[in-house]
């Protein structure tokens, strides 16, 4: 049994901006925008999507095969991987590019900048999934545009159900290929932000997107999660956490604890509760790959 899991490995610095973004932002000088911050913490972790979702399954004694590309950087990587205990048989080495990079800037009320270098996640359609190899489950987190649609092609061809977490990549898609993403998918994880313009593209509300789906998740941060299944809603209540230390690599974890449930065949909402559970342990720690899930 194995969690194949789609999506980018990448280096995530990450900055400590210890005011308030907005204070430092003018609304009515927005045309001229000319802002530095000082950010006296600044450490590099290993993160991307893909990354952070393998080491939350691993934290939860889960199998985990990330579908992934690592630029001429990413030996090192690639051995964390290894370590941890993750099936690195379908990580490709791009040797003519960097690995993807992640610079996140984050304020005292935990709003964040990032911006995002793609670097060899933009050839990761040159790494296609071929065979399932006794994978139960697949996800389609953001990854190169390609890569996407194609790595929801192939696992569709191959019988694998999938959750479709488009995440920051949704915008690169237009109504029509979202809907063919959830015609593909089995599953739709969603923040409520996401939600609302995948919603907004395809011209559909969330029952309707639900009924093409086994369901759709759409977390609402610390208020818990709306699950959504045959057109009807159920909310599951979020799990406090014991301090807001770093918000970064929360949604990983909690889409880990999505996967994991799943792919033991638990109800979606026994799934969900233990994602809320998993996002909260993952704030309240710092980094992208930096928590230890207490069960």
């Amino acid at each position: 049994m194995s969690i194949l899991i789609c999506g980018s490995l990448a280096f995530d610095t990450i900055m400590t901006f210890e005011g308030r973004f907005a204070e430092q932002i003018l609304p009515d000088q927005l045309h001229i925008l000319n802002v530095s911050f000082l950010v006296p913490g600044l450490r590099r972790e290993y993160g991307g999507c893909a990354g952070n979702i393998a080491y939350g399954l691993r934290q939860l004694g889960a199998p985990a095969r990330p579908v992934a590309t690592l630029g001429a950087d990413g030996q090192d990587y690639l051995e964390r991987l290894t370590v941890m205990g993750v099936d690195t048989r379908h990580v490709r080495l791009d040797e003519a590019h960097y690995t993807a990079q992640a610079m996140i800037m984050t304020d005292r009320d935990n709003n964040q900048i990032t911006a995002f270098h793609p670097g060899a996640m933009g050839q990761a359609h040159l790494n296609p999934i071929e065979a399932a190899d006794g994978a139960v489950i697949g996800i389609i987190s953001p990854d190169g545009r390609e890569a996407m649609l194609q790595h929801a092609e192939q696992l569709k061809a191959l019988g694998v159900p999938f959750v479709f977490d488009p995440g920051q990549g949704l915008p690169m898609f237009d109504g029509e290929e979202l809907l063919h993403f959830i015609d593909l998918a089995d599953w739709a994880a969603l923040n409520d932000y996401e939600a609302r313009l995948l919603s907004d593209r395809t011209g559909l509300d969330y029952a309707a997107l639900s009924s093409r789906l086994r369901g759709l998740v759409i977390t609402l941060a610390d208020q818990g999660c709306e699950v959504w299944q045959d057109g009807s809603c159920t909310r599951v209540p979020g799990v406090p956490a014991t301090a807001v230390v770093d918000p970064t690599g929360c949604g990983d974890a909690f889409r880990a604890a999505l996967l994991h449930g799943l792919a033991q065949g638990w109800d979606l909402t026994r799934c969900v509760a233990l994602g809320n559970r998993m996002g909260a342990t993952k704030i309240a720690s710092r980094g992208g790959q930096n928590y230890r899930l207490e069960v």
